[in-house]
């Protein structure tokens, strides 16, 4: 009993492996020849058309002469059926016109490396931005010029609150609040409660925030330049993230554009990194030292002596 058993089970598998081995085939012969299939299904269906087209053209224009005869004397149909077509044909090449000059400004911002660009006033577009740049900062470096930093960092909902805490490293460059351009920002932007004080507690309470991280003196790296803010510019990895300082607005109200890294020589990412490459290197901007409050040596950088800056006083 106990054999005849085996022999059923050795019977089964055999019949089995089989099975799978036909069906495999099966699947590799149908996988290999689906592209044959597609193509003369192709070729049937184009011969199906082309020959029926004559039997499609003798009907449409059976029916087109039997609807002529009954309207062609109707005159108010005419002139109304004159009157749609005219319309459907400036629509139409209204619309012919729009598409050809947004296909050309589609190339141009292709050719500038533009990828993306949000309003600076829409909620969902605000979100979806801080998402993207949380998902780049994670574990890289990233180069930040910005104005007091408060907004971008401190506030939980800036676009970088949480992707500076997830970066490997930073070079961030703030404006001196003690300098003659934190003075004609405040003059010029036309918001009252934007003055030389406020935008000097900013400053202090964006240091101070730097300054609860881990080895902060060691992950991030301090400049405050002296002249009003022409850019907001953020560098992470491939992509750049833009917005333009205007001289009498916030400029959470601007549209942001976000630039890719490209291999052509066309692209603005390139000359973004190299203008915050530039003046980061400038050495008439002193490196702040978030340990000790004070502009400090590295690198052979600029030093400045005998003026602490906004924030030495903090705890």
């Amino acid at each position: 009993m106990g054999t005849r058993l085996e022999q059923i089970a050795h019977w089964i598998t055999a019949i089995a492996r089989v099975l799978v081995r036909a069906s495999t085939g099966t699947a590799r012969v149908v996988t290999q020849r689906l592209p044959l299939v597609y193509h003369v299904s192709v070729v049937i269906l184009s011969a199906a058309i082309a020959s029926t087209i004559p039997f499609t053209l003798a009907f449409v224009a059976e029916q087109l002469l039997g609807y002529w005869s009954a309207i062609r004397d109707e005159r108010t149909f005419l002139v109304g059926t004159e009157v749609a077509v005219a319309l459907l044909l400036v629509f139409l090449f209204n619309h012919a016109r729009a598409n050809w000059a947004n296909r050309r400004l589609a190339g141009m911002a292709r050719g500038a490396g533009m990828v993306h660009q949000s309003s600076g006033s829409g909620l969902l577009s605000r979100r979806s931005a801080r998402r993207l740049k949380e998902r780049h900062a994670l574990r890289r470096d990233i180069m930040i010029i910005g104005s007091t930093g408060f907004r971008t960092f401190v506030d939980p909902r800036g676009d970088l609150h949480t992707a500076i805490e997830h970066c490997r490293t930073a070079k961030i460059m703030l404006l001196d609040p003690e300098s003659p351009g934190a003075f004609a920002r405040a003059r010029t932007i036309g918001d009252p409660e934007i003055t030389p004080d406020r935008l000097r507690t900013q400053v202090q309470l964006t240091i101070a925030y730097l300054r609860t991280f881990p080895a902060a003196h060691h992950r991030f790296r301090l400049k405050l330049y002296p002249e009003p803010p022409l850019w907001k510019l953020v560098i992470l990895g491939d992509y750049a993230w833009v917005r333009h300082y205007h001289p009498t607005l916030d400029v959470r109200l601007l549209p942001e554009y976000v630039f890719a890294h490209r291999q052509d020589v066309e692209g603005l990412y390139a000359a973004f990194y190299q203008y915050f490459v530039a003046r980061w290197n400038d050495p008439a901007i002193p490196e702040y030292n978030l340990m000790t409050g004070e502009p400090s040596v590295r690198d052979g950088a600029f030093k400045e002596t005998g003026r602490a800056l906004p924030g030495g006083h903090l705890p």
